[in-house]
């Protein structure tokens, strides 16, 4: 991201207390589009408190968070946060678990179907459309529901822990599926791991959330720049930032 664009997302100065004790402080992060940052932290840094914040679903007692320059402070809806469940609806087809957002903006139900098929062939998803979530393997379920996220905010998305129910090798998979559509799609993600090995695979850029109250305490770039292949995870540049994170999140 240039000095002149525009962050898709931006977080300025938030700050959130619990009962008086204060939980984050001056936390201030942005994406660019099509950017995939990670956060990283010890259970309990405040990561989830901070994407409640970025999501509208907390109000921050200070700072604001910003959608492409517009203040989107307390607003639920405009940027879709993804749990570490898949959360589909098992009473629903695949294709309408993946429409209900479109739904829930008042689209009607056969353009909202017809719009997220559209994009089946592309997640992976083609020929499960009449499916439902149980008869989905849980890699094609991961794929379902980060579908279901995009068509809810294609602009920037929150992913929290969405790869960590899969075994070694869906996931290795998924992956190398995932960075392959980050690049087409060009949508911007934040995401949390407790993976550093994903966090180095997968970002552009790792944050580090930590202290009491939390703050960015630091930020590594991660190069090579993507795309990237997936030997980089036996390289020495990716040894050299997996200890370089270590050292930050032990320091």
């Amino acid at each position: 991201m240039t000095g002149r664009e525009v962050p898709v997302l931006q977080a300025e100065g938030v700050a959130k207390s619990y009962g008086g004790r204060k939980i984050l402080e001056d936390v201030s992060l942005s994406l660019g589009q099509g950017e995939l940052v990670c956060l990283l932290g010890v259970s309990g840094a405040g990561k989830t408190t901070l994407f409640n914040i970025l999501s509208g679903l907390e109000q921050p007692d200070a700072g604001r968070v910003l959608l492409k320059g517009r203040d989107v402070t307390g607003s639920p809806g405009q940027i879709r946060y993804m749990l570490q469940k898949d959360l589909l609806l098992p009473h629903k087809k695949v294709l309408d678990n993946a429409a209900l957002p479109l739904v829930i903006r008042g689209m009607g139900k056969r353009e909202a179907r017809a719009e997220a098929a559209a994009y089946f062939p592309r997640f992976g998803l083609e020929g499960t459309e009449d499916q439902y979530p149980a008869q989905l393997s849980g890699g094609m379920r991961q794929r379902a529901a980060l579908l279901r996220t995009f068509l809810g905010s294609r602009d920037a998305v929150l992913l929290d822990e969405p790869f960590s129910a899969l075994d070694a090798l869906t996931k290795r998979e998924i992956h190398r599926w995932y960075l392959g559509m980050m690049d087409e799609l060009q949508t911007a993600a934040l995401f949390i791991t407790h993976d550093v090995d994903e966090a180095v695979l997968l970002s552009d850029r790792v944050c580090i959330l930590s202290g009491s109250p939390a703050r960015i305490a630091a930020e590594l770039e991660i190069r090579p720049p993507r795309p990237r292949e997936l030997s980089f995870a036996v390289s020495e540049d990716f040894l050299a930032c997996k200890k370089r994170i270590l050292a930050l999140l032990e320091g």
